[in-house]
């Protein structure tokens, strides 16, 4: 395989990473990681740096558009970044400390947790009667567009969340994945917020929180131009994609059919790093 055919594979990986996690709010590095490194051979920490690019395109790409609809609660992302941004430096710090194989487990139940969630039954509107004093001290209750109108929804449980965010960051920094599965988890499962307005919140979160542990894959020498510029041209156009289809889509199917993908490349990772070296 040549650089061009390599590129060009990496291009139309990313590109469907870019659309999915964009459309999920679980990030284009869930994707990118395991492809590079069970796919292309890639070195898992050079994966990492490249998917922290590609993290921050995915972001970039997906937020504007969220932002101008109406779905990301720009108020609770920014106050949950306090916790990631925190986690994520942590994480990206103590990551070159840790084995290949280490990291690898590490992944594997990331991705197979994450197929887990995608697999859920997830309700649109869900009834949110009561107040949290401090979600609303904090201003961080709003409103999201449905077809039925604007939909006001109340936020709740905030100190659980912000400790579930902080764990978020700290994996997010150790494997470049941008953990959007526990945003999601956090926003949609224990502050009781609306499905899209989680995915959309955690979109807008991912690119802050990659961005706080890419400097320093960056400083470690773990991040490839060669490597990270078509990743990074492959998810920014997957990304704007998947923001545009998921303001009108129901995304069960699709979340379904991601688990699968989630746990056969689990599968491959397993048997490459363990039962390949027997």
């Amino acid at each position: 395989m040549n650089i061009l055919e390599f590129s060009l594979l990496v291009w139309l990986g990313s590109f469907s990473a870019g659309f999915v996690g964009a459309l999920t709010g679980l990030g284009g590095g869930v994707v990118i990681v395991p492809l590079l490194t069970s796919v292309f051979g890639v070195d898992i920490r050079y994966a990492v740096g490249a998917s922290l690019v590609s993290v921050i395109a995915t972001s970039a790409g997906a937020a504007s558009t969220y932002i101008k609809k109406g779905f990301a609660n720009l108020h609770l992302g920014m106050f949950l970044e306090v916790a990631t941004t925190i986690g994520a430096i942590f994480g990206a710090l103590i990551a070159t400390f840790v084995s290949v194989k280490a990291l690898t487990i590490v992944l594997v139940i990331v991705l197979l947790y994450s197929a887990y969630l995608s697999g859920q039954p997830k309700l649109e509107n869900p009834e949110n009667d009561t107040i949290d004093p401090l979600a609303d001290y904090l201003q961080l209750n709003s409103t999201y567009p449905t077809p039925e109108g604007v939909m006001f929804y109340q936020v709740h449980a905030v100190p659980a969340g912000f400790t579930v965010m902080l764990v978020a960051g700290v994996i997010s920094g150790l494997l470049g994945i941008g953990s959007g599965a526990f945003k999601v988890l956090a926003m949609d499962q224990i502050m009781r917020i609306p499905f899209k307005v989680s995915t959309t919140t955690s979109n807008f979160m991912i690119g802050v929180t990659a961005a706080a542990s890419a400097g320093v894959y960056l400083a470690r020498g773990y991040i490839d131009p060669g490597l990270s510029m078509p990743v990074m041209l492959g998810i920014l156009p997957g990304a704007f994609l998947g923001a545009r289809v998921l303001v009108g889509a129901k995304t069960q199917i699709l979340r379904l059919v991601f688990s699968l993908v989630l746990v056969s490349m689990a599968a491959k990772m397993v048997y490459q790093n363990f039962a390949g070296g027997m």
